[in-house]
């Protein structure tokens, strides 16, 4: 699997270098999650600005990284989707269980907001 990490202050931002994201990348790419949340910066963006295929298997894939990112109380933005990806999630009806933007930039602020949220309602607990 062809990926390039960028790490950031907040969060790393990894990039799939695929036209094709298949169903056999997924243990892979879990395995990559993972690693990169075992440190401080626990926020994943998942940019697919080269995938122009993707396996239905890999939305459940998508799916659960999201179910779990929200259990463990940090953030995981899809970002640049191209339009066959799009017209797939579409069609699959998962739009709304994924959360995607259309540039890596407001997958930031997206990121950005959730960790504020978060740090709101940690602070109106105490």
């Amino acid at each position: 699997m062809n990926f390039k990490i960028n790490t950031r202050e907040k969060f790393h931002v990894i990039t799939l270098n695929e036209p094709v994201f298949s169903a056999n990348m997924t243990d892979e790419l879990h395995e990559l999650f993972n690693e990169v949340t075992q440190i401080d910066v626990k926020h994943i963006i998942l940019n697919l600005k080269s995938v122009q295929e993707l396996e239905i298997p890999v939305i459940s894939f998508l799916i659960k990284e999201q179910e779990r990112a929200l259990e463990e109380n940090r953030s995981f933005v899809i970002c640049e989707l191209q339009p066959s990806v799009k017209e797939l999630f579409k069609k699959e009806d998962v739009s709304d269980r994924l959360n995607t933007t259309p540039t890596e930039s407001e997958a930031w602020d997206i990121v950005q907001m959730e960790e504020i949220e978060r740090e709101l309602l940690d602070g109106g607990e105490d």
